[in-house]
């Protein structure tokens, strides 16, 4: 028997972000159950979740996502636990390691073992709220400073207020396989990029087995959210909906084939796993060498089909389907077209059909 299926949105940030919060307000009112502000090097994504916390009332308010670097492990853990307490234990805490250009060139931090830092983060953060006191040395945090380091005059301590929920949930946005195999162990949420359902298990099958395997009881099912963008209409078969498929072509080939190196970029290698070699090589050298229309157009139309929620009701239906058959608890979606709202709505009673 599936459970009920909640459906989440990513918000526009920096610049565009009150216009779309107040939509939040009306799309909470339509049925999104969650909604994720991302950061990057833009605006902080934590003072508008408090935006967010302010004007909303029952939506689920996630970062999508901070980045394990440019906050310690103890500011990480304050800055969840006060965003749960002003959203009345809405707050869900979307970590990732980044990569190297923002970290080091924005931040200025070495970007080390990214995956052993966030394991060690989500220690960290759940030893916070649980008010033990924080006495943790590991690989990549160490609190208080070993001794040697600083003045000496550090001391454990324990956060002085008593959070409203003692295990805040931790979603994160792991790619390679040891992460995501740690993700299946320890994390409440994984945020996956590029999943097509029918095939995600090539690419991360036996990482997630692996993982849950080590899963501690105590801990819920692994949350899973997955999806893409969001276009129910009775005309959108044939070549209508390829119009539609096509806007997505851009952004798919700036990950398949701009992001990294050539044998550097782990979304060329998803295409690749996905069985897509031929056109992962293609995507590759051709946004490479500046050719970037060149390079959206050989993306292949079978996974802009797979990996996107466009079509009439009845194929949105069996999409829908496919995505609860492959784990999938939170389907994500970007509505496109002048109607978010009516599209969140429609896409709300046919999951819960």
């Amino acid at each position: 028997m599936w459970s009920v299926m909640k459906l989440s949105m990513m918000i526009n940030y920096g610049d565009g972000f009150k216009e779309s919060a107040q939509r939040v307000v009306e799309l909470e009112k339509a049925g999104l159950d969650q909604v994720w502000v991302a950061e990057a090097y833009s605006f902080d994504s934590i003072s508008q979740v408090g935006y967010l916390s302010a004007i909303t009332d029952r939506i689920e308010i996630g970062t999508g996502i901070v980045n394990v670097y440019s906050r310690t492990a103890a500011l990480m853990a304050m800055t969840a636990a006060g965003c749960d307490y002003v959203s009345g234990g809405r707050f869900i805490l979307g970590l990732g390691a980044s990569g190297p250009q923002v970290v080091e060139g924005f931040h200025g931090v070495p970007y080390e073992k990214p995956m052993m830092r966030t394991k060690e983060y989500i220690e960290a953060c759940r030893m916070i709220w649980k008010r033990e006191v924080f006495n943790y040395q590991g690989q990549t945090v160490k609190a208080p400073l070993p001794a040697g380091e600083g003045t000496g005059m550090g001391k454990p301590l324990k956060l002085i207020n008593h959070p409203l929920r003692s295990d805040i949930p931790i979603w994160w946005a792991s790619l390679k396989d040891k992460s995501v195999e740690a993700t299946a162990e320890l994390a409440d949420g994984w945020l996956p990029i590029l999943f097509i359902p029918e095939k995600y298990h090539t690419v991360w099958g036996p990482q997630l087995k692996a993982g849950l395997a080590k899963r501690s009881p105590d801990r819920k099912r692994l949350d899973i959210s997955a999806g893409g963008m969001l276009a129910i209409d009775e005309k959108l078969v044939g070549d209508e909906q390829k119009k539609v498929l096509d806007l997505g072509r851009p952004h798919m080939a700036l990950y398949v084939g701009g992001m990294g190196a050539r044998g550097k970029n782990f979304y060329n290698d998803i295409a690749r796993a996905y069985g897509y070699e031929k056109e992962a090589d293609e995507v590759q050298d051709l946004y490479l060498d500046g050719k970037k229309d060149e390079a959206a157009a050989a993306l292949p139309a079978e996974w802009l089909e797979l990996a996107n929620l466009v079509g009439p009701r009845s194929y949105i239906k069996e999409r829908i389907a496919a995505y609860k058959e492959a784990g999938v608890t939170v389907l994500s979606v970007n509505p496109v077209g002048p109607d978010p709202v009516g599209q969140i709505e429609l896409l709300r009673t046919l999951v819960d059909d």
